[in-house]
This record gives C-alpha cells, structure tokens and sequence, in this order.
C-alpha cells in the first residue's frame, strides 16, 4: 500500500521534474521609437512559441481585445500587418521572462525564470511612458517595472486560462489604460 505524499514532496518532485525540462526562449520584443505603452505578459505559451507569434492562441483574448478598442479586425490580418497597427498605435509587447522551464502553458508552471532586460528596452522605446502587466504572473514583477520610472498598470489577463473575466469585463479594463496612454480616443 502506498501512502499519499505530503503537498511537500509533491512540490519538490515538481521541481526535480522541472529540472529535467528543456530551457525555453522567449519572444523578442515588439517596440519602436514611437512605443508609450508596452503591455508585458509573463512568457509565451506553448501556441505562441510554437507559431513564434504573440497571443496565438485561437481562445486568448488579446488580439480580440484590441480588435474592439480599434476597431479594427486584427485576426483578419497576418501577423507582420498586425504588429505594424500596434506600433502605428503606440503599443508595444514583450513579456517579464527572457527564459523558464515549464511544461505546458500555465504560468503556475513555470520554473527558473531568468528576466528580460527591461532597463535596456529604454533604447528601443525612448517614449516609453508606462507598462501594463497582462495578469497576475507579470504583474509580481511591478516593482522592477516601477523602478524604471514607469506608470504601471494590472490589467486582467487575456488568457484563455482566466475564464472568472468575462470579454466584455475585461474590454472595460483594457480601455482605460489605453485611453489613459492616448492609445485610443477618449470619449
């Protein structure tokens, strides 16, 4: 007979396994002189790694979202055309970690993080004005962002995983960082 293993054990051998996992590489950054707002996730899912696009997950709310706050329909174009509307806009991407372990695409996954250069993307994006965290797992670094003298914002994640937001919730969020960063007109 064998005996259920405490919540301790488990989450060592979750990390012994961990260890065992392939590094992953990021995304590299999606900014431009005229970048104001960046919205930074926490690192790509399994879709987005393997389509090396942001947010390509069929069920992610992000290029919905900002579907309705343009009124554009971003889905209908490739993804080159839809990164020259973001930084046409202002917005740029990039996410909190550079590198991980992680099985799967949950950020509860996630295992030995190491941090994208966020002081450097300064060089890329000199009108740099503020960053939204894209979820909970982003924004746990709000301090590092904070530090570089940014406005920083807790926005709800797009993810397919955060189901207690509904759409609509999460467009009235989303609209008014982007509103307040001049990414859309105010009414």
């Amino acid at each position: 007979m064998t005996r259920p293993q405490a919540p301790d054990a488990l989450a060592a051998g979750s990390r012994a396994d961990a260890a065992t996992l392939p590094p992953l590489s990021g995304l590299p950054p999606v900014v431009g002189p005229a970048t104001r707002l960046v919205v930074l996730g926490s690192f790509p899912g399994a879709a987005s790694l393997a389509a090396q696009q942001y947010y390509a997950h069929p069920r992610n709310h992000f290029w919905p979202l900002l579907s309705a706050l343009w009124g554009v329909d971003l889905r209908a174009l490739d993804y080159p055309r839809r990164l020259q509307e973001l930084a046409a806009r202002g917005l740029g991407l990039w996410d909190v970690y550079a590198t991980c372990r992680r099985e799967g695409s949950l950020d509860s996954a996630i295992r030995d993080a190491r941090p994208n250069d966020l002081a450097g993307l300064r060089r890329l994006a000199p009108h740099w004005q503020a960053v939204a965290h894209n979820g909970g797992e982003s924004a746990r670094s709000a301090r590092l962002t904070a530090a570089l003298g940014l406005v920083v914002h807790r926005l709800p994640s797009t993810s397919p995983a955060n189901a207690s937001w509904s759409f609509e919730r999460k467009l009235v969020a989303w609209r008014a960082v982007f509103e307040q960063h001049g990414l859309i007109p105010t009414p």
